[in-house]
């Protein structure tokens, strides 16, 4: 009875699954479409792009001028011969002032904000793969577990047979106890398997609900590659040395380096700046009414600073010594990606071939044992070690089918070419090179970018 309670509670949770499946079909590549709009990672990593584009607007303000409005109030007194004397003194003007020349460290500090700024462009490329790819694992895990759930639910039906067929069979004198025990016992581990392929179904529907944006549906495993698969692996090489953003990211965090470096350098050298002042209102003695103003060249020339100066170039040259070493870290970790997704592509349409042949020749197997159980010449057991290895092979193919999807986006992202761009998705690209550009060009204080 508790075992018939527990069957019709499982089986009211798959109908519930295949319910909200029916609802709406979602493609995989619709699902990489919403997500690229959606996901808040690729729109966070967009704004760290324009909060770093800000950095060259901000170097490059050191080479405009500098202008200021100051007004002056002042109130004096005086006390001479017994009288209170009292003076007020009103004055407005403008004052100027620019960097001429300062041995090229703003340059410098200019070619590094942009290499930072291509830097965290990168990181979005980098953000964007990372969520793709996410998508797809969490698409296929649901398509996984979905066909897991189902494979299990048959196995439950087909245990529950066996039981029932153990059961005729004892009563009629042709099985023993054992026989019934042995059934019951694989049902038992049946149910306790089909439960948990629930559980897991539902941690892959919250994962896909948290790249995607929304519950999945109607999943499919076709997709279109389109020849974005590289043909051999070292063309899946030669594509991530050219392509991927942790290696385009490196090479920029190398060129930040060295601006670092020759920023650093340059404060030994002289500033030259432009001073002027201009008064308007009140700048003559007297009533007279009149302007004044002035002009001044002021030259520096650091001589000694504590040593500050020597620790900073020290410490640049450091940091770009350390990018180049980081740099082929990271094209280390990238070639080896690029292997790994290569040989878990190959292994998975291996696994698919393997898993096909055994699922053919167990399902023959189990047909044969069945008939010859029945006329007396194979156990219970046979039957039912039989299924067990059958379902076991399924599932293999199964999880090979998926994973072979899930490795093929891999080695595309191992080549850094999953994009949008590459995959043609529908959507109005997130690069901020836009952005960009008008940040470039700002001059305005106040002038609204999008």
């Amino acid at each position: 009875m508790l075992r018939t309670i527990l069957l019709r509670g499982v089986a009211i949770a798959t109908v519930l699954f295949s319910t909200s499946i029916a609802v709406r079909a979602e493609s995989l590549f619709e699902a990489l479409t919403y997500a690229y709009v959606n996901n808040p990672n690729i729109t966070s990593a967009l704004i760290a792009v324009k909060t770093s584009a800000e950095d060259i607007a901000l170097r490059k303000a050191n080479k405009r001028p500098q202008i200021g409005a100051g007004a002056n109030l002042t109130e004096s007194f005086s006390i001479a011969g017994g009288e209170f004397n009292t003076n007020t003194n009103f004055t407005l003007g403008l004052d100027y002032r620019q960097t001429l020349f300062d041995s090229l460290k703003t340059d410098a500090s200019i070619e590094q904000a942009r290499a930072l700024t291509e830097l965290a462009a990168q990181s979005l490329r980098n953000a964007e793969q990372n969520v793709l790819l996410s998508v797809v694992q969490a698409y296929m895990s649901v398509i996984r577990d979905t066909q897991l759930v189902q494979l299990r639910s048959d196995n439950v039906t087909f245990f529950q047979a066996q039981v029932g067929s153990s059961n005729d069979r004892l009563r009629i004198g042709e099985g023993t106890k054992i026989d019934v025990s042995q059934a019951e016992a694989r049902l038992a581990q049946a149910v306790a398997s089909y439960k948990a392929a629930i559980a897991q179904l539902q941690i892959s529907r919250a994962s896909y609900q948290r790249w995607v944006g929304r519950m999945p549906s109607g999943l499919s495993q076709d997709f279109r590659f389109n020849g974005l698969i590289p043909k051999s692996i070292d063309e899946s090489l030669a594509f991530a040395e050219e392509l991927h953003p942790a290696i385009l990211s490196a090479k920029a965090a190398i060129r930040a380096a060295q601006s670092g470096s020759d920023a650093a350098s340059a404060a030994f050298g002289p500033t030259l700046d432009l001073i002027g002042s201009l008064c308007a209102i009140n700048c003559v003695g007297g009533n007279a009414v009149g302007v004044t103003g002035s002009v001044r060249l002021t030259l520096s020339i650091p001589i000694y600073a504590g040593g500050a100066l020597g620790a900073g170039v020290r410490k640049a040259n450091l940091s770009q010594m350390k990018s180049e070493v980081d740099a082929q870290v990271t094209y280390d970790q990238v070639r080896e990606a690029v292997i790994s997704a290569w040989s878990s592509l190959d292994n998975a349409i291996a696994q698919i071939e393997s898993a096909q042949a055994a699922v053919q020749s167990g399902n023959l197997v189990l047909a044969g044992l069945i008939q010859e159980r029945d006329v007396g010449q194979r156990t219970t057991l046979d039957v039912l070690n039989a299924q067990a290895e059958l379902t076991s092979f399924r599932e293999g193919l199964i999880q090979a089918s998926t994973s072979k999807i899930v490795a093929a986006f891999a080695l595309i992202s191992a080549t850094g070419r999953l994009s949008a761009v590459e995959l043609h998705l529908p959507v109005e690209l997130k690069t901020g090179e836009d952005y960009i550009a008008k940040v470039e060009d700002v001059w305005a204080e106040l002038r609204s970018l999008e």
